[in-house]
């Protein structure tokens, strides 16, 4: 007789391994710094402020693949001047803006905190949707524009296949899906990767920029010729200044990447007495990040707008011209040689690719860092992967509606990038303001209004850019309050602690049995108040006689808050045991303490409450917006969702 012994370790099901692979990393994201630029381990000590800056520089030194030749097609024979005025924005208004908000949210979070902590309850929750609706729209666009430009330097290298030609649209896509597969395998090296890849972009953008200079110095006919064309069209130095200002709300691309230099300090390396308060090192490294980074690209944006509109045909940088969202690699081919010109092109992708790694690592700090802590996104929206297969397909969407086209796709890019500069420039203004920083609060006020007119002109141009950002706040409102809803029954408590006088009060109450406890809505909390309540509440629910009660009270600090510390405190009041504790909403709070005084006492306790009058419907929205509502049915069903064991479940006594 032959005996089969059963496999003690059975197979774990395809579906259960797909969602532990999913979700890998959840339980280790922390709620306030998640993402791939979160903050760092204890071990870590972080990197060089120039390291980081390369991080950041693969999305703003990046738009030197397509800026110039998009302010040569905005400005014309004026890009240099609106480059100029472009230039000053950058060196006087973004870079003094981002060192406030590095000073202001040195953890990572941006201008998006800063304008949160001004607004109390509901109303600072909806203005960091609508700011994240906009972030959305900068940061998605980022990656699907610049992989649009990286196949547009594809397709136009005379190398390329012939299959290839007019295949911008699907090299879009590959260029996005494979930055997705990076991201789902797991996004460790960037640094190192992006020192490199900013290390050679630049460089090969210094020959090519030192040749054209040489060009132009060996001919400067071309300089005539220019300004002889210029003056024509525009005979009054006030004409072109003036025609300079209203151009340049279409370059505001060109300051992309200063919210996410602001997003990843937590990498940059601060001092040895750096604390978690008054991180001064790191917060210096930032500002020297942010410092050279705007210097070094203003100097880049001003000769590379020099060199192609001298030394690059107007008709050129048209759509389906040689030149457009190339026109730099259009110099490194004609004056440098095919071969040169397509090492330029390989360089040009490879950044242009990973500065939408960069926008996605952005996202994905973003969006972990709020929507779950606010109740509105599930818990697995903390775990990298299944974010990413959302955003990459939102950039699939993008990508087909403006069908890989990079001159469409900028005044949505620049939508994003101005709202967020406009909301960084008024959240400093606020924050000097409140320092009684006078001279200050002035200058980022005006930076605020140019901001603002900036963004004004460039939605009433291309008011693509508004749509797109509002579908996405549009999006994330609904997805957002409808999650909030489905996960209101759950008990929304970090953790729950008792201070010594509460030990003291249930160590006396639990002598005499399980804990009875009676929840009361705090009104005069005088003497008769309590005496009133535990008599109706031992003639209408049957409190056995003799047994000692506890009070537990609720304040709702702010209905708005999802999840919280509860800390419970101790209080002896005309003779009355009373447990207070603030928290988000009341049914939750009691269920909380409930699940942990069961916990604390190893006993399962006793809850006493009395209906409350008026339509089932006012109470729902109550619950939800307020936080109160009718709290004995709300407290049960989150007690019976939390603990599905009847015989462990904290009992629920309503008279």
């Amino acid at each position: 007789m032959t005996t089969v012994q059963a496999d003690p370790t059975p197979p774990i099901p395809t579906s259960r391994r797909w969602r532990a692979w999913l979700l890998d990393g959840l339980s280790s994201q922390a709620a306030r710094h998640p993402g791939p630029h979160g903050t760092p381990p204890a071990e870590h000590k972080g990197h060089s402020w120039w390291r980081v800056m390369c991080l950041t520089g693969v999305d703003y030194f990046s738009t030197l693949g397509y800026q110039p030749g998009i302010a040569a097609l905005a400005a014309g024979l004026l890009s240099p001047f609106a480059t100029l005025v472009l230039i000053a924005l950058t060196l006087f208004g973004a870079l003094p803006v981002y060192r406030r908000v590095a000073k202001e949210s040195p953890n990572g979070e941006g201008s998006i905190a800063m304008l949160e902590r001004l607004l109390p309850w509901w109303a600072g929750k909806l203005l960091v949707l609508v700011l994240l609706g906009f972030a959305a729209t900068d940061f998605i666009i980022t990656m699907t524009l610049s992989a649009a430009d990286a196949s547009a330097h594809v397709v136009e290298n005379p190398f390329a296949p012939p299959l290839l030609h007019g295949a911008n649209l699907w090299i879009t896509l590959v260029l996005l899906a494979a930055l997705g597969a990076v991201f789902l395998k797991g996004f460790r090296e960037a640094i190192g990767i992006a020192v490199g890849l900013v290390g050679t972009y630049l460089a090969l953008n210094v020959v090519v920029l030192a040749t054209a200079a040489g060009n132009v110095l060996a001919h400067p006919v071309v300089i005539g010729n220019w300004w002889d064309a210029m003056t024509a069209q525009h005979s009054s130095p006030v004409a072109v200044v003036g025609v300079a200002l209203l151009v340049f709300p279409k370059l505001a691309l060109g300051m992309s990447g200063f919210e996410t230099g602001v997003a990843v300090m937590p990498q940059v390396q601060g001092a040895a007495t750096d604390t978690d308060a008054r991180p001064a090192g790191r917060i210096r490294g930032t500002r020297r990040l942010l410092t050279t980074a705007a210097l070094v690209m203003s100097g880049f944006l001003l000769l590379s707008s020099l060199a192609t509109t001298l030394l690059i045909p107007q008709k050129e940088f048209e759509t389906g011209g040689s030149a457009n969202g190339r026109a730099l690699a259009y110099l490194a081919h004609e004056y440098l040689g095919e071969a040169f010109g397509t090492v330029y092109d390989l360089s040009t992708i490879a950044i242009l690719w990973f500065a939408g790694a960069s926008a996605m690592a952005g996202l994905l700090n973003l969006v972990p860092r709020y929507l779950p802590r606010y109740g509105m996104a599930p818990e697995w929206a903390r775990a990298v992967r299944p974010l990413v297969l959302i955003f990459l397909a939102t950039a699939f969407a993008i990508t087909f509606f403006f069908n890989a086209s990079v001159d469409e796709q900028s005044g949505a890019y620049a939508t994003g990038v101005l709202v967020l500069m406009l909301s960084a420039s008024f959240a400093s203004t606020v924050a000097a303001r409140h320092r009684r920083l006078r001279a200050a609060t002035v200058g980022f006020g005006a930076i605020t209004l140019v901001f603002g007119y900036t963004l004004v002109t460039n939605v009433i141009e291309r008011p693509d850019g508004l749509k797109i950002a509002l579908l996405f706040i549009l999006g994330i409102l609904l997805t957002s309050f409808a999650s909030r809803v489905h996960r209101a029954f759950e008990l929304r408590a970090v953790q729950v602690d008792f201070d010594e006088t509460a030990e003291r009060l249930i160590g006396a109450a639990m002598t005499a049995g399980p804990l009875r406890v009676i929840a009361n809505e705090p009104d005069e909390r005088d003497a008769e108040e309590y005496r009133e309540k535990e008599y109706s509440q031992r003639e209408e629910t049957h409190i056995p006689d003799g047994r000692p009660v506890l009070f537990l009270e609720v304040t709702v600090r702010d209905s708005s808050d999802f999840t919280t510390d509860l800390h419970v405190r101790g209080e002896e009041r005309y003779g009355a045991q009373i447990l207070r504790v603030e928290g988000a909403g009341v049914a939750n709070t009691i269920a909380a303490v409930l699940m942990q005084l069961r916990e604390h006492t190893g006993q399962v306790p006793h809850a006493y409450f009395n209906w409350t009058e008026g339509h089932p419907f006012s109470h729902l929205l109550r619950f939800l917006v307020f936080g109160d509502g009718e709290v004995a049915p709300v407290a049960r069903e989150v007690l019976r969702r939390a603990e599905p064991d009847p015989a462990r479940r904290p009992r629920v006594h309503v008279g």
